[in-house]
């Protein structure tokens, strides 16, 4: 088994940081959507402002939204580009044919792409 990129939200614009917030990343419930994110979902986030790469969990938010929560907070401020990732695991047999879902975002966080990536040629 192989860990592998299943999905990518791609240069999102952080719109909050709520550090009183148990916890968590607040994503677009169409962003998730798109990108086959769920609800309580493990994500890794990284900032492109700063270099900050942290994990959490995904919860649904309003339209446009990403807000980080709680201590990922700290991480981020509002107008930072994030890129948010999830993985799952694939058989090797699977792994040269698998195609994430990239979605890709304007400066509101709307769709602008969507899209399967490429999969990896293996020699």
């Amino acid at each position: 088994m192989r860990a592998m990129l299943k999905s990518k939200i791609h240069r999102a614009r952080v719109t909050d940081a709520n550090i009183d917030y148990e916890g968590s990343i607040t994503i677009d419930k169409a962003l998730m959507e798109a990108a086959d994110i769920l609800p309580y979902e493990r994500v890794e986030v990284l900032n492109i402002n700063n270099g900050a790469r942290f994990d959490t969990y995904a919860i649904e938010g309003e339209r446009g939204e990403i807000c980080l929560n709680g201590a990922a907070a700290r991480l981020a401020v509002k107008g930072d580009i994030v890129i948010i990732l999830t993985y799952c695991y694939v058989n090797d047999s699977e792994a040269g044919n698998f195609n994430p879902k990239l979605v890709y975002v304007d400066a509101r966080n709307a769709i602008i792409k969507t899209k399967r990536a490429v999969g990896i040629t293996t020699l």
